[in-house]
């Protein structure tokens, strides 16, 4: 056995010997509304040894000392309490009562945020339920883009992504989503669609957003952030909620919640359900970008058209190229296909729908059995590679869970989608117009257009350019060519845009060969028919639709010791994808099968020394997956309490990436010329893309220039991190961290071709593939982030946050190394008040009134993404804003907010839509 394997295994193998402690196990609820309280403090008297609740309330105390003992318990704001423990064997439940004194500033932030996650070794930043439903934008979901250190995009109304700290995408595989501990990645494609196939609003109960490498803490992929969602027991206030949302962009929005819990003859709660149901419907905000793509050879405007962003099929084509294709015709230059704007390709009603059952059973009063099923449905736009219509997709999701809290976990999940009737609209618009005719005979006839009615005329034109003396090489005459184009420009402007405009039009319409057909526009009855034609076969049919039945199978299991000198955890898991797109996406053609496998192993300790002021942490984690080698993942971590107000931690975490199934075993025709591939094994031979059109241009094989490919393999990232934590003044919070990280073998693609022959020796690119593979180069990002809380007059709040995020090259111009894609620098600032209870100007008694503002400034950054969505995204800054008010007696908040008060129409994702204003009012009804 390797050494690399040897250590780590010996590493977990040492922490196996369960010492036993005796235990306190209970659960602190609020006395009026029956909540859990999270981050209560409970504490043995006379000692120094404590903890706090965790989201459902729930608390482990290790007890050493001999029955019985007093626990002191403790929650700001509330009354404390004193309790005698003599025995053991049963959890017990408090019910904290709320002080009827009115609470200072210290008390409001200390209840925001528990001293598990000041002492937490990781940056967290975090949505309590108090938090979503005081959301002023659309959706907590969009919430998220408020907390410091979070990227937030759009690709559409329906589909966000959260990332941290750089390399963000609209495929967000370098974060990890998890949902009560499961993955909520699409199993086919490896990443997650945001909350579309989420969870419910009024079911979540809380969630963390953890920055920066955690594979030792999360697992694969946790490679530069975890957003983790927890949702409500059922136990936790059982009841029925109903909310109601209704906007602009047509959007209506409605959830339903029902809790139930049955309890024995003992009066014990034995057995709790939970019912979710949520529908969304809206007008999905447009990707209508004009701007010429920066690959587009013509700028904006040109008489012969050019490529704009969210128009396909108007793309270079070097048939097209007057000075490329030999056709050196005067004044022809570069010309562009009819393409078709993505207002008429997809389909913009964004819906959304989302079922969610749940039971659980209590074997003891602190060990439950966990049923849960989830399924979500519906309609929105996707951008990766190109623009997908997610039309219809589904997704199955179901659990069953052992667990026993602060203790051990056995859960398996599997994950099942449906791609439904989804497809590829960038390549729809493609198939439309091959089915017309094929680039060659379009670019044929533009071009005897022309030379049969403008070559003579403009030769004759005073002053036309004439080309340099014979002989002249290839480049002389390209450049020759080329210059032609801007002195008409310059000189016959109105003429050349009129010619242009006659060949366009003949080229689209003329029909000069059997099969061919006049240019299919939208709106009319035949486009209507071809579009349901390409849409509906798959890529293997001649079609656009990509079919996707791919499901993933997971296992993992994990305990905690507890004996006197340490904590210790210890994990594993299992996993398994099992990959199904009928050669759509895959190279899983006719019978052949991909499955692919990993597992992992891990173990933690614990330790706090110096009077419990210093808490050290090691954790490791080892990971194979069949396709790669052992990797190990360490992580160290030490958190110093100075006092209650003063933390201070660092910490050193590792991370790696394994490539997706689409690194892996990607076969997918965007083109009929290019494909991407998927790369274990390596190519050989491949031709550089300027050499292989030089050939075709010269005709020289010898000016060939070949390369091989490496075979794929995982990325890797190593962080250090500094953060502080205080209060100060008593009604200030601030968090402040720093971290540096060090990249290696990013995953890219390389880009070649296969040279091919007509019949009569002419070369031409036969095949160009785009190779997922790896870069050579290591990169380094550097950080910081402040957070500021400022609590006052009892019910109100300001908060900011400020990022700054640096991506260092090192003076490498590796290609391979992936787009940074996040602003350098960014801030929020916000002002909120809830519960307001006073009097205004003496008089006017306002009382269960609430609101939010948060203004959000995002410096324009440049977005790489596909050669067609690769472009500058211009700074930009939003206003979203809400004000609520809480009925007592009929159990009602009625909300009226907007994300986007302001409706500063923007993109933050080049190709992606321009989003504006979205105003809503809506009511949650809460029958607890």
């Amino acid at each position: 056995m390797k050494k690399q394997i040897v250590v780590p295994v010996i590493f977990l193998l040492l922490f196996t010997i369960n010492i036993n402690a005796q235990q306190l196990t209970g659960t602190i609820r609020d006395a009026k509304t029956n909540e859990a309280i999270v981050g209560a403090t409970i504490v043995i008297k006379g000692t120094t040894t404590g903890t706090t609740t965790d989201v459902d309330g729930k608390f482990v105390l290790k007890v050493t000392q001999p029955l019985p003992v007093i626990v002191l318990i403790s929650y700001t704001g509330y009354n404390g309490e004193e309790i005698k423990i003599t025995s053991l064997e049963k959890p017990f439940t408090v019910k904290l009562k709320l002080k009827q004194v009115e609470l200072k500033g210290a008390d409001i932030t200390e209840s925001r945020i528990s001293e598990k996650e000041k002492e937490s070794p990781l940056t967290v930043e975090s949505m309590d339920r108090l938090a979503i439903k005081e959301c002023a934008q659309t959706s907590f979901y969009e919430g998220l883009g408020t907390l410091k250190g979070v990227d937030l995009t759009s690709a559409s109304l329906g589909f966000t992504i959260i990332n941290t700290r750089g390399f963000n995408s609209t495929s967000p595989v370098r974060s990890l989503q998890v949902i009560d501990g499961v993955d909520n990645q699409a199993p086919g494609l490896n990443f997650s669609l945001g909350n579309f196939l989420g969870s419910s609003e009024l079911d979540v109960l809380k969630v963390d957003i953890i920055s920066g490498a955690s594979s030792a803490y999360y697992g694969p992929n946790a490679f530069n952030g975890v957003i983790s969602m927890t949702t409500r027991s059922p136990f936790v206030q059982p009841g029925l909620e109903v909310s109601f949302k209704a906007g602009e962009q047509n959007l209506y929005e409605t959830a339903i919640r029902w809790a139930q819990v049955f309890k024995n003859k003992k009066g014990d709660e034995k057995f709790g359900y939970k019912l979710n149901i949520y529908y969304m419907q809206a007008k999905d905000w447009e990707a209508n970008n004009s701007d010429a793509t920066q690959q587009s050879k013509s700028p904006e405007g040109s008489p012969g058209g050019y490529d704009a962003v969210n128009r396909y099929g108007d793309e270079y084509n070097a048939w097209n190229d007057a000075a490329k294709s030999g056709y050196s015709l005067s004044g022809l230059a570069i010309t562009y296909r009819t393409g078709y704007w993505e207002r008429d390709l997809v389909d913009y009603k964004a819906e959304n729908l989302k079922l969610g059952t749940a039971l659980h059973y209590k074997i003891k009063n602190d060990v439950q059995l966990m049923l849960c099923s989830n399924f979500g449905t519906g309609t929105t736009v996707y951008q990766g590679d190109n623009r997908y219509s997610l039309k219809e997709i589904l997704f199955f999701q179901n659990r069953i869970e052992l667990k026993k809290e602060n203790k051990y976990f056995i859960r398996a999940y599997a994950t099942n989608e449906d791609a439904g009737n989804s497809y590829d609209a960038f390549f729809t618009a493609l198939k439309l117009q091959q089915s017309c005719k094929v680039d060659y005979d379009w670019a044929k006839d533009y071009t005897n257009y022309w030379a049969s009615h403008y070559t003579n005329y403009i030769h004759n034109l005073p002053g036309f350019p004439q080309p340099p003396p014979a002989p002249w090489t290839p480049k002389q005459w390209e450049d020759y060519v080329n210059s032609i184009n801007p002195w008409l420009l310059a000189n016959y402007p109105d003429s050349m845009k009129l010619f242009h405009s006659i060949a366009h039009a003949y080229a689209d319409n003329h029909i000069g060969l059997p099969g061919q057909s006049p240019f299919i526009a939208p709106g009319t009855a035949a486009f209507d028919s071809a579009f349901k034609s390409v849409t509906t076969k798959l890529f293997t049919e001649g079609g656009s639709r990509f079919y996707d039945k791919s499901a993933l199978y997971h296992v993992a299991g994990e305990y905690k010791f507890a004996p006197s000198l340490m904590d210790i955890t210890m994990g594993g898991n299992y996993r398994m994808y099992r990959p199904d797109s009928k050669g759509t996406i895959f190279k899983d053609t006719g019978n052949v099968t991909i499955t692919n496998s990993e597992f992992g192993i891990y173990a933690g300790l614990e330790k706090k020394i110096l009077n419990d002021k210093l808490k050290l942490n090691v954790t490791g984690r080892l990971d194979k997956n069949e396709n790669f080698h052992y990797l190990f993942s360490p992580a160290l971590s030490a958190v110093y309490t100075f006092n209650p107000k003063q933390i201070i931690r660092t910490s050193f975490s590792s991370a790696f990436r394994n490539p997706t199934l689409g690194d892996q075993y990607l076969y997918y025709n965007v083109s009929p010329l290019v494909l991407l591939i998927g790369n274990l094994n390596g190519f050989d031979s491949l031709i550089t893309v300027p050499s292989i059109i030089d050939a075709m241009n010269t005709q020289n094989p010898d000016t060939l220039v070949y390369f091989n490919v490496k075979p794929i393999r995982p990325e890797e990232v190593k962080t250090i991190e500094l953060g502080y934590r205080t209060t100060l003044f008593n009604n200030l919070y601030m968090d402040v961290v720093a971290y540096y990280s060090r990249y290696k073998h990013f995953i890219g693609y390389k880009i070649g071709a296969l040279k091919g022959y007509d019949p009569s020796g002419f070369i031409y690119p036969n095949k160009i593939y785009r190779v997922a593979t790896n870069s050579e180069d290591e990169v380094t990002t550097r950080g910081v982030a402040v957070g500021l809380n400022y609590y006052f007059k009892k019910f109100f709040a300001i908060n900011g946050n400020y990022s700054y995020n640096l991506l260092d090259r090192g003076g490498s111009t590796d290609p391979l190394i992936p787009a940074f894609n996040t602003p350098t620098n960014k801030f929020n600032i916000g002002l909120s008040g809830r519960d307001i209870d006073t009097h205004l100007f003496n008089k006017i008694h306002i009382r269960n009134i609430g609101f939010n503002f948060n203004y959000k400034w995002i410096e324009g950054f440049q977005y790489e993404g596909s050669p067609q969505f690769t472009g500058y995204v211009p700074s930009y800054s939003m206003v979203d804003a809400q004000v609520s008010y809480h009925a007592n007696k009929i159990h009602s908040t009625f909300k009226l907010g907007s994300s986007n008060l302001f409706d500063k129409r923007t993109f933050t994702v080049y190709g992606g839509p321009i989003v504006g204003r979205l105003a809503y009012f809506s009511i949650l009804f809460e029958m607890n």
